[in-house]
């Protein structure tokens, strides 16, 4: 795909595998939403959200309604279906040929996951909360193969200098640490910030620290910081009212 507007996934993933990711460009929505805006719950105008899902469809060829989600940073992950149904989860997960899954994000790290043979697809919205809860276990449940013969891609998040948190973040993470291995990982992704019991928090660092601990080691992506970034991408804690971008994977 050569759209400009999105950014097409670079990893190992098997050819059949699919994966694409907007940014705000493109789309129909206006300021603050400008423009290619995916999310309804945002207060944008829902016709012009609606040519932008279409537009996104029509763009990758997707027969089918991709799996839309209420997100409520929670850990539930559903099978992705076709009826157009808007679920209720932070993630989905497909085996079916044609069917995408699909999370929005404005900082939040989506996470795409597929196996090496091909067969199997999921993504998930990861915020801190999700991500301290265990959202990547229950992805990972999903799948039929083992934690090693699965590759994890981390879509744009907001990077570690733009993402202050308190002291209840970190500690969310350590009573969630599955090992001593894990407990360092995820210290090192910590840096103390000005303010007292505040600390800038790595989502990567964190991301990886918990699928590490899960066994998956082909990790990719994770490079993009969407507060950084305000020409390609929304950012909820640098803009408050903003739209969302899409992480796409489907099977062919």
């Amino acid at each position: 795909m050569t759209d400009m507007s999105g950014i097409t996934p670079d990893w190992p993933a098997p050819a059949n595998v699919r994966s694409y990711i907007t940014t705000r460009a493109g789309g129909v929505s206006l300021p603050p939403y400008a423009s290619n805006n995916l999310g309804l719950h945002v207060g944008d105008n829902p016709e012009h959200v609606a040519v932008n899902r279409a537009q996104l469809s029509a763009h990758l060829g997707l027969q089918h309604t991709p799996q839309w989600l209420e997100q409520i940073h929670g850990v539930k992950v559903v099978n992705a279906k076709t009826d157009g149904v808007v679920r209720t989860a932070d993630g989905s997960y497909s085996n079916q040929p044609g069917q995408a899954c699909l999370v929005m994000t404005a900082d939040c790290l989506p996470i795409l996951l597929c196996d090496k043979q091909g067969t199997q697809v999921a993504a998930l919205h990861c915020g801190w909360r999700s991500l301290a809860k265990g959202i990547c276990a229950r992805g990972l449940q999903k799948f039929n193969a083992k934690p090693d013969d699965i590759l994890a891609y981390l879509g744009p998040a907001i990077s570690q200098p733009h993402f202050e948190v308190g002291v209840d973040v970190l500690e969310a993470f350590f009573k969630a640490a599955r090992s001593q291995q894990h407990a360092e990982e995820i210290a090192n992704a910590f840096i103390s910030a000005h303010r007292p019991l505040h600390f800038y928090a790595d989502i990567y660092a964190l991301a990886r620290a918990e699928l590490h601990a899960l066994g998956v080691t082909a990790i990719y992506g994770g490079n993009d910081c969407t507060y950084a970034d305000e020409t390609r991408f929304y950012s909820f804690r640098r803009d408050k009212v903003t739209g969302r971008m899409a992480s796409v994977i489907w099977l062919e």
